[in-house]
């Protein structure tokens, strides 16, 4: 029978939580059909005429389920610079100055700069990318994605030199510096994204899908979505390798000073959307909101100042009545919030949101990244049964966050585990391209919490087990995007989505969960990678 395929001599981790292991899988119609005895498989194969695929004692799990990241800017991050790691503005010049040697791009595209480890200790300006590049606009997103730097011409370009927003940020003769922060950086974002052809945008997406697929991620969950992804997406219906499940959302303000969001929300209810609307490969799951920004760009909106800048206590991308009105009409509509905060203070705007709502729990609303979060809040949360998608690997990434709460606050940064003791259902993601696609660096940062790179947030008490990172990243991932009946393990009935990987997760030293290789990555029992 075609539709049935065997797997047999393997290690197979059916679940996490409990944990299960299994020697043969067999796989019909692209859903697992049994997990259990090899006999047993390979007689129900030899029966009924179906192939066996020996699995020579490797180790299978169940595929990852990133439940935040950018399929859109992932693939355009593919085709630029990476300047992650990059130490010195000098050096940041030199990888400008020899891309654009030899690309025959208009726009000169980077992404993962991060000025709290240049050695000149400070950010980057137009005038530094003026040095190697004139005659063409330079656009290098910080490591973020809520600031960048641009050159003289991008700048020209976009008409953004000479406007008056907060995110173009100016020197103290009032001259643009060349960064540019949130609204501002949309506006630029969507310029350069007018000047892409839809073959040009669909192979960043088919990039981006085929990537995914490299590192074991068998679903994603594509935040801030907007129409065009969406449109070349459904172009790309037969050629989609890995299950979508999208959160559209618009950052940038519409016209007349609306919110884009809005506009949105208004399209998607004369269409008839509602949750889960599209098929096992693309589905469409709710609203995503950017209501702060981040902590690297002192943008996320706290309680309190900022330790290392008083002046400051960030600010919210959006009026909590505007956010108020977005959720009520979209849990209304049935689909699922996915709002966008990192400060404490945005968390509270947040949580009064959800806490207005009739029927909240059932709907499963989100909250993304809850990077700053008060031992108060996190029973709130727990109260109203709001889940959450985090992203442990900002925690080695960001390892300088201390300098920004400060030692009181400290034990507010990212307290995974306190969520957990109160059974917030948490999904793992990486906010990719912000950090690795790679879940096994997130599975380490969850487990390691940075005590190898001495972070000042190591925070040990906040780690995961590797069974608890497992989990949150499969069935976790899985149940905050209503998928839990169909994806995360592999029990009898669901999706049969599993990767092979050249080590045993739970026989190796956790220092070494990063190295973990990808050997081969099946969808609905196909070998996609």
């Amino acid at each position: 029978m075609k539709n049935m395929v065997g797997f047999v001599n393997g290690k197979i981790y059916v679940s996490f939580k409990p944990l299960k292991v299994r020697e043969a899988l067999l796989i019909f119609d692209g859903k697992v059909m049994y997990a259990g005895k090899k006999k047993i498989v390979e007689e129900v194969c030899r029966l009924m005429g179906s192939p066996i695929v020996d699995l020579e004692g490797k180790v299978v799990l169940p595929g990852f389920i990133d439940s935040h990241m950018h399929l859109d800017e992932l693939g355009m991050y593919l085709n630029m610079i990476d300047l992650r790691g990059v130490k010195s503005i000098r050096e940041l010049q030199e990888k400008v100055r020899r891309y654009a040697s030899t690309s025959e791009n208009f726009w000169i595209l980077g992404h993962g700069w991060d000025h709290e480890i240049f050695s000149e200790r400070r950010w980057p300006t137009r005038w530094d990318l003026d040095e190697v590049v004139k005659d063409r606009p330079v656009m290098l997103t910080r490591v973020c994605l809520h600031a960048a730097v641009l050159n003289t011409r991008a700048m020209e370009l976009t008409g953004i030199l000479n406007l008056n927003l907060p995110g173009v940020i100016r020197d103290e003769n009032g001259d643009a510096t060349g960064i540019v922060k949130e609204e501002a950086l949309e506006i630029v974002r969507e310029k350069f994204r007018e000047t892409l052809t839809p073959t040009e945008y669909g192979k960043f997406l088919k990039d981006a899908m085929e990537y995914a697929a490299s590192q074991g991620v068998t679903t994603v969950g594509f935040v801030s979505c907007d129409e065009r992804s969406l449109k070349e997406l459904i172009r790309l219906e037969k050629k989609i390798r890995i299950r979508i499940y999208l959160n559209p959302g618009r950052k940038k303000l519409g016209e007349g000073g609306r919110y884009g969001t809005m506009d949105l929300l208004e399209a998607l209810k004369k269409l008839g959307i509602r949750k889960a609307f599209g098929n096992e490969w693309l589905k469409i799951q709710g609203i995503k909101i950017l209501a702060d920004g981040s902590l690297g760009a002192r943008t996320a909106w706290l309680s309190e100042p900022y330790s290392d800048d008083p002046s400051t206590v960030g600010a919210p991308n959006i009026d909590k009545n505007l956010l108020e009105d977005i959720v009520r009409e979209s849990h209304t509509l049935g689909l699922q919030m996915a709002v966008h905060g990192i400060g404490d203070r945005t968390i509270d705007m947040i949580l009064d949101v959800y806490a207005r709502l009739k029927d909240a729990k059932a709907s499963r609303h989100r909250i993304e990244h809850v990077s700053v979060i008060r031992e108060d809040q996190i029973e709130r949360m727990a109260e109203l049964g709001v889940v959450a998608s985090v992203q442990p690997h900002f925690i080695i990434t960001d390892w300088w966050t201390e300098k920004r709460l400060g030692e009181n606050r400290k034990r507010w940064i990212y307290p995974f585990r306190s969520m957990m003791e109160k059974s917030i259902i948490i999904g793992l993601g990486t906010d990719s391209p912000v950090e690795p696609l790679n879940p096994w660096e997130t599975v380490y940062a969850a487990v390691t919490r940075g005590k190898y790179e001495k972070s000042n947030i190591c925070e040990e008490s906040q780690n995961l087990t590797l069974e608890e990172a497992l989990h949150a990243y499969t069935l976790g991932s899985a149940y905050i995007m209503f998928e839990e009946n169909t994806l995360g393990t592999l029990e009898i009935g669901k999706l049969a989505d599993f990767i092979i990987v050249d080590r045993d997760p739970f026989h190796v030293d956790e220092k070494d969960l990063k190295e973990i290789k990808v050997l081969a990555t099946y969808i609905g029992g196909k070998k996609v990678y």
